[in-house]
């Protein structure tokens, strides 16, 4: 019998439960379409890092990762604690807050760091925002997950999503569910950065190096389910 149809829900309690019953309606707004999904581990700490091109994607992403009978932990800004009841759901459902340009930033990763030595999945966004590429491809990118997947020996999963900014455009605050769109999901393999873990982990130019190994890996995925080329160049946050 295969793993996923013998694999244990991971238990997640009463606000992951909430969010589930929040979020899942919310992911019938589209089609779904999931590539690869069985290679995110059913069991066990993994990092997923994904693309991010609409304030929609924690919705079906929590989604994508829960029908893989996994609990998702997100990195997210620490101003969505304070959202009226999303907040709490936030909170309760375990996620990581991120204060950036704090001297408690780094303590965002350190959380990371024991959800992941808990056996827990976190989902990050390298990118740090949503794209404000045109054209939605993925933008430089900083280095926090480079530093959770070289100082962690877990797997490192890119996953590209495409489909969101279609229903959500989160710079035009154009919402356009109708006709129905269709919102992928397409898991690669898990990273092999075994070389990158010996030496100095927390080396700039290493850092830099992994950086672009994962959000290629994510350009790669993206560019097959929009059947596009990628710009040769990570696009940039104007000036």
């Amino acid at each position: 019998m295969e793993e996923e149809i013998v694999a244990r829900r991971e238990k997640g309690g009463f606000w992951v439960g909430l969010a589930a019953v929040m979020f899942y309606p919310l992911t019938a707004l589209a089609r779904r379409v999931y590539v690869g999904a069985g290679k995110v581990p059913r069991q066990g700490p993994a990092l997923l890092v994904m693309n991010h091109i609409s304030h929609l994607d924690p919705v079906v992403d929590a989604v994508f990762v829960h029908r893989q009978k996994r609990v998702p932990r997100f990195l997210g800004k620490e101003s969505l604690t304070r959202t009226p009841f999303f907040g709490k759901i936030f909170v309760g459902a375990g996620q990581i807050p991120v204060s950036r340009g704090s001297v408690a930033a780094g303590d965002s990763l350190k959380a990371a760091h024991d959800a992941l030595a808990q056996g827990k999945v976190v989902v990050i966004y390298p990118e740090g925002t949503i794209t404000k590429d045109p054209a939605g491809w993925p933008k430089e990118s900083f280095t926090g997950a480079a530093r959770l997947a070289l100082q962690n020996d877990v797997p490192v999963i890119p996953i590209a999503r495409w489909g969101t900014s279609q229903i959500f455009n989160g710079y035009t605050k154009k919402f356009t569910p109708l006709p129905r769109k269709t919102v992928t999901h397409s898991v690669g393999d898990p990273l092999d950065l075994s070389a990158y873990r010996d030496g100095n982990t927390r080396s700039a130019s290493k850092l830099r190096e992994v950086t672009k190994i994962m959000m290629d890996d994510v350009t790669r995925l993206l560019a097959e389910i929009r059947h596009e080329e990628p710009p040769a160049a990570k696009p940039e946050d104007p000036a």
